[in-house]
């Protein structure tokens, strides 16, 4: 009986336990946390259904495209389709001009907008502030507005691609590189967000490092930079993404030199020639080879990505 009326006890107190008003307020927590993971899974998987399909896609022969009932892995995958993309495509040409034009153009952005931002920021100059509001105004115009006129320019630069003093007689600088990177080498935006967070630095701490004997390039190189480091990843990831899918400049550019058409420019225009469902595979097999290099540069900043978004919230 005193064993019996122990287990009634507990279990009694175990009830009042739970009938507090603080039980109940860890069950709607935990209720509202395990919804917010549903949800959030369902975005992730929203997200990542279309580079999926993108990349089984590929596997498809014409008859599983035109199987019934549907069916989303094909019955026989295709996987050496991944290997002709290289094989009767300029894919590797595509994939060098790439990298080489848009790891040119996101070093040289990252260079100037640290260098700008951080002279914006931390020096008092007579136009610094005409100089910051013309870097906001700037920010206004589309670069499109800007194409042809660029065009010319390059076109008829002096002495440049067979062109004489007048800029007259040759291609300029139109069918090389430096067309592809000179109209980027500086972002109006990458300047403005380096400013912002130079900013967020205490001015006592450059006054200390200039006490100390710290010349102005050494504060800059050894105590600024690695303090911003989250912005310049977030500059940086920014700045890949935009030019490895930039189109309309490199395709204006390009019609005179095809050999320097990069990834988006060249599965564009291949686009017309593709009639039958094999060469569409392929295409889309190219978009999926495509898209990696922008995966893993995303993985290898994402953390500091992520940084500079929680210290922009907090400051």
């Amino acid at each position: 009986m005193t064993l019996q009326a122990g287990q009634t006890a507990r279990v009694a107190a175990q009830a009042r336990l739970a009938l507090r008003p603080g039980a109940g307020r860890r069950v709607l927590r935990g209720l509202g946390a395990g919804l917010k993971y549903a949800l959030l899974g369902l975005g992730a998987l929203a997200m990542i259904l279309p580079f999926a399909d993108m990349f089984v896609g590929a596997l498809r022969s014409p008859a599983d495209v035109f199987a019934n009932p549907p069916r989303y892995w094909p019955r026989d995958p295709q996987w050496d389709v991944y290997a002709r993309v290289f094989a009767e495509l300029p894919m590797l040409r595509w994939l060098v001009n790439s990298v080489v034009v848009t790891v040119t153009i996101t070093t040289l952005q990252v260079a100037t907008s640290t260098m700008a931002g951080y002279a914006l920021a931390k020096y008092a100059f007579r136009g610094n502030g005409a100089i910051f509001r013309l870097v906001m105004g700037a920010q206004m115009f589309p670069f499109f507005l800007f194409i042809i006129p660029i065009f010319f320019l390059l076109r008829f630069a002096p002495l440049m691609g067979g062109n004489d003093i007048a800029g007259q007689g040759g291609a300029g600088l139109l069918g090389t590189y430096a067309a592809l990177v000179l109209p980027f080498v500086v972002t109006w935006y990458g300047v403005f967000l380096m400013r912002q967070f130079f900013l967020t630095i205490p001015d006592d701490l450059l006054d200390a490092a200039r006490l100390d004997g710290a010349s102005e390039y050494r504060i800059f190189r050894s105590i600024m930079l690695p303090l911003v480091k989250p912005a310049i990843a977030t500059l940086t990831l920014f700045s890949f993404v935009y030019h490895w899918n930039e189109f309309i400049w490199t395709m204006t550019v390009t019609r005179v030199a095809p050999d320097l058409q990069t990834l988006p420019v060249g599965i564009y225009l291949l686009s017309g020639a593709f009639e039958d469902l094999d060469q569409k595979a392929l295409q889309q097999a190219a978009l999926a080879v495509s898209i990696l290099p922008v995966i893993v540069v995303f993985v290898l900043l994402q953390r500091m990505f992520v940084a500079a978004n929680l210290s922009s919230g907090v400051k």
